[in-house]
């Protein structure tokens, strides 16, 4: 790995350095346990609980470190981004709290109340056509008017090593962890984690959670380069994104498996966090604990000696309107 890590848009020093410079403004997040799950799992389950950062998600910590990362001249143009859901409300959160401005894409039909903490942290919503072609357009429109800094929502070195700084803090509140179930959608999560987790314990083991509908990163995995999906159909909306250039070195390199899981296998797992934890995660949050439970990742000989399991509940931003109509639709299968 250390030749390798000159490759990557992160590393160890740049995640720790991305801790010092947003440890005053994100909150340490709990650890969680639940001996029904680790008796349901056969495993000894740690849930670091992202769902309870600020902006209810992981994406505080990457956003932040972009933000705070830019020069004064840079940062009073203000910070642009499209985005779905979590990273727009994060950018502008943390653009809030350094007091610039934050012009959020948002493709027509994202999550409301996703939409609702955009508007509630002082980020102005401008709006895109669902694709990603539109999207980036409108994003790039808003550049040129504005001046403002682009902030992609994870093919950024700054926002990979902001989003490492979740392995630091789990390594510190749980050493002899073997193995850790991320999610995966373009990569950021998963990329800054798995850098920082390999090199504090190089013989860690670094899971992807997938879900079917929208299993790019499997089948890049599987292809050698990055294979994107014409069409992503999944209850997991923060799980839609394909793989960037600087994500994908780190996915092939150091995540060991890609598990898939179905939609199913989410929602129950959603409802164990509710009922058991009486935590609420959102379906791209939940498929860490989906994974975990599911045959393809029991049936593995390859995890059969990993005992204790980190698992990073990603977000709790649940729109509760699609949440009942998916648990009625699972009870009437």
């Amino acid at each position: 790995m250390e030749a390798n890590r000159q490759k990557y848009a992160a590393d160890i020093t740049s995640i720790k350095e991305a801790h010092e410079r947003i440890k005053p403004y994100i909150h340490k997040t709990p650890v969680l346990t639940s001996e029904t799950l680790n008796s349901i799992s056969g495993k000894s389950l740690f849930f670091k609980c992202e769902c309870f950062q600020k902006g209810g998600a992981f994406k505080f910590r990457g956003a932040c470190n972009a933000v705070l990362s830019l020069d004064a001249e840079q940062a009073a143009k203000g910070v642009v981004t499209h985005s779905s859901g979590n990273h727009a409300a994060a950018l502008s959160l943390a653009a809030n709290i350094q007091g610039i401005p934050a012009f959020i894409v948002v493709p027509k039909g994202a999550p409301k109340c996703k939409v609702d903490n955009v508007i509630r942290y002082g980020g102005e919503v401008i709006w895109s056509e669902s694709t990603m072609s539109s999207r980036e357009e409108v994003a790039s429109k808003v550049l040129q008017e504005t001046g403002s800094v682009l902030i992609h929502p994870y093919n950024d070195g700054r926002i990979i090593s902001g989003q490492g700084t979740i392995a630091l803090e789990l390594l510190e509140q749980v050493q002899d962890i073997d193995a850790i179930i991320v999610p995966i959608s373009g990569g950021g999560l998963i990329s800054g984690v798995a850098i920082a987790a390999k090199s504090i314990k190089p013989s860690i083991k670094i899971i992807a959670a997938e879900p079917k509908g929208a299993d790019d990163a499997a089948q890049s995995k599987v292809a050698g380069k990055i294979i994107t999906l014409p069409v992503t159909n999944t209850i997991a909306d923060g799980l839609r994104a394909s793989l960037g250039d600087l994500t994908w070195p780190v996915v092939r390199d150091l995540v060991d498996d890609v598990v898939i899981v179905e939609d199913g296998e989410i929602v129950e797992a959603m409802r164990m966090c509710y009922e058991i934890m009486k935590v609420s995660v959102e379906p791209s949050g939940a498929i860490g604990l989906a994974a975990v439970l599911s045959n393809s990742f029991r049936s593995n000989p390859c995890w059969k000696d990993c005992k204790n399991i980190g698992i990073v509940l990603s977000g709790g931003n649940v729109d509760l309107g699609c949440l009942w109509d998916s648990l009625r639709g699972s009870q009437s299968n």
